[in-house]
């Protein structure tokens, strides 16, 4: 998609909404395949808790069973809600998409309450005509 124009971004930007859709329902669903298919061979995740990002499928996939096995010996279900994305479209193919997430977390027979409020900013690039997310970092609010 060639974007220059007010439509190509708006079409954009509905592509990359709708890839987040899915993309974090995967996560949610505690899929650790579909989610870290969502990601290049070597992408690379980088949230707040961990000293180190985390680069690449198979290391995506371990840490995402781990989350998925910890939330559900918890009783605990997230649901991340990205918010206020902007994207822009950078000269070397590549887009940036920048978004407000928040994690909501619902314990079993528990109310909904809000676990984390997020920026994620992510490399977004295309393989064979799908988004992937090259690059993630997360930074959290309550942390400089």
């Amino acid at each position: 998609m060639a974007v220059g124009t007010e439509t190509n971004l708006a079409e954009l930007y509905s592509e990359v909404r709708n890839f987040y859709g899915r993309h974090m329902q995967l996560l949610d669903a505690g899929d650790p395949e579909g989610w870290a298919n969502t990601f290049t061979e070597d992408g690379s995740f980088a949230p707040p808790s961990l000293p180190e990002p985390v680069r690449g499928r198979e290391n995506l996939i371990a840490g995402l069973r781990k989350s998925a096995a910890d939330l559900a010996e918890n009783g605990e279900v997230h649901r991340h809600c990205m918010l206020m994305t902007t994207v822009t479209p950078r000269g070397d193919g590549t887009i940036v998409a920048t978004s407000y997430t928040q994690i909501i977390s619902t314990a079993r027979g528990g109310e909904p309450r809000l676990h984390l409020m997020c920026v994620c900013r992510d490399i977004l690039v295309r393989e064979d005509g799908e988004l992937k997310v090259r690059e993630r970092v997360v930074t959290r609010d309550d942390r400089p």
